[in-house]
């Protein structure tokens, strides 16, 4: 063989070897998002089950118990089903000031 066919070669098995690690790459970030979207759902659905309350909670509460940031508790509560946000208001103004997450499953 000459070179220029065994770098042929090598380009081909690097875009074999690219294509695979690219596939686990996608595998493992699904996977990750699941497991946060399914945190999210068991939180809330035992908070809901312990009846202190309606079992809403805010972003803030859920960081600090969950060891999310925001924005992986927001994208876990869009890709549930069972996840509900709620909006609560400001009884002086009427208007909208704090958002809720409520298990509804």
């Amino acid at each position: 063989m000459k070179w220029n066919e065994w770098i042929s070669v090598i380009g081909d098995f690097a875009t074999i070897a690219t294509a695979i690690i690219a596939a686990f790459a996608y595998f493992g970030y699904r996977c990750q998002q699941t497991h946060k979207r399914e945190k999210l759902e068991t939180y809330l659905r035992a908070e809901k089950e312990a009846r202190k309350d309606q079992g809403e909670r805010t972003v803030l509460h859920l960081v600090r118990h969950l060891g999310m940031t925001e924005d992986e508790i927001m994208q876990a509560s869009f890709r549930s089903k069972l996840v509900e946000r709620r909006i609560g208001k400001d009884p002086e103004t009427d208007l909208a000031n704090t958002l809720f997450f409520v298990y509804s499953g």
